[in-house]
């Protein structure tokens, strides 16, 4: 009964808190390239290869130092076994020039053949503490990058149009408890962390303290609202970019600390209308948020040449004027006159991977 007592009030440690080889099943950093078992099977025989061929010139070109008369063929054989540790005896190195390269070449050449045929465990710990020291040095060098919460539908499209506009896939960590979710995500080259965003530690795993952004999108409204609450607490300056199914929660979104809030369900149900009535609007809305073809909305700085023009003379389909972190719209008094620092909402064109401003 004390042990179940202990046990139902034991403080669990915060992931945050735990050393890098313990994140190894939680954490998971794509690699640039892989290469199958067969591959890396086929490596390793041809390295030890190449070393008993050096090995065996050396003896060779030694031959004199040794107890027998030595041919390439017994190089080669004394080589072998000298290397595999088998060491029958019968040619053995007698002059002092011969043992001191024994010493100081073969024997080093044989630890090294042995763990490249031998060293199979040997394989599997040094690349757990690869990975431990690849995670180590992502937690210290990421900054500024978004995280995103929840991998579904609406994760999957925000990640989408993040990829499509320029951003690393290095850049972007996706949090979500589903193991087929974050397998996709990995397959992406997207960095991935599994665990609940509801909790404090496993937001403070995925960097969100040092994220420039944070996109929550999961499948129900209150993980919405519970993960906006945690983020906002923890990292008071990033943008964090909500999704709702119904536009009664937008205000819990908002109190909760959410910066942006996009309502699905009405969204959704406006462009199901627009298409019933005019679907050449929808056709359009739907191309402007893609970024990847035909038309899509932009950002921009303004440039020096446009600084007290009206940004409805500009070359540019200008839609509104961001102000020190407000939204004008082109039609608002605030929008008459583009001022240094301002940045442009606009219409931009992409031709075949190559974007052309309109």
């Amino acid at each position: 009964m004390r042990k179940t007592f202990r046990q139902r009030f034991r403080v669990e440690p915060e992931l945050d808190d735990l050393p890098d080889h313990a994140l190894l099943n939680i954490i998971r950093i794509p690699e640039q390239g892989t290469y199958s078992p067969w591959a890396l099977i086929t490596r390793r025989v041809a390295y030890a290869l190449l070393l008993m061929a050096a090995v065996s010139v050396l003896v060779y070109v030694d031959k004199d130092g040794y107890s027998e008369d030595l041919t390439f063929i017994d190089a080669v054989y004394y080589t072998a076994v000298s290397l595999s540790t088998t060491g029958y005896g019968d040619i053995t190195p007698v002059t002092q020039h011969a043992r001191l390269i024994n010493i100081t070449i073969i024997t080093p050449v044989r630890i090294a053949f042995l763990i490249l045929l031998v060293g199979t465990t040997l394989s599997v710990l040094t690349e757990e503490t690869r990975r431990a020291l690849q995670i180590q040095r992502w937690r210290k060098r990421m900054r500024n990058h978004t995280v995103v919460v929840g991998y579904g539908t609406k994760g999957r499209s925000a990640v989408a149009a993040l990829l499509a506009d320029g951003t690393p896939p290095n850049q972007i960590v996706v949090v979500d408890t589903n193991q087929h979710a974050l397998d996709m995500a990995s397959s992406q080259g997207l960095v991935t962390v599994q665990g609940s965003a509801t909790k404090a530690d496993v937001l403070k795993l995925a960097g969100v303290t040092r994220a420039r952004a944070v996109v929550v999108a999961p499948n129900k409204d209150d993980t919405a609202v519970l993960v906006t609450l945690s983020v906002r607490e923890i990292a008071p300056s990033a943008t964090i970019v909500a999704s709702v199914r119904e536009s009664e929660n937008l205000h819990l979104l908002k109190q909760s600390g959410a910066d942006s809030v996009v309502i699905s369900s009405e969204t959704a149900g406006r462009m199901l209308g627009l298409a019933t009535v005019t679907p050449s609007v929808v056709e359009m809305m739907e191309d402007l948020l893609s970024p990847d073809e035909g038309f899509s909305i932009a950002e921009r700085v303004v440039r020096e040449d446009e600084v007290g023009a009206n940004p409805r003379h500009l070359a540019d389909i200008v839609l509104g004027v961001v102000r020190s972190g407000e939204l004008y719209r082109i039609d608002s008094p605030e929008a008459e006159i583009v001022e240094p620092g301002d940045r442009l909402l606009y219409v931009r064109r992409v031709f075949n991977d190559e974007v052309r401003e309109l």
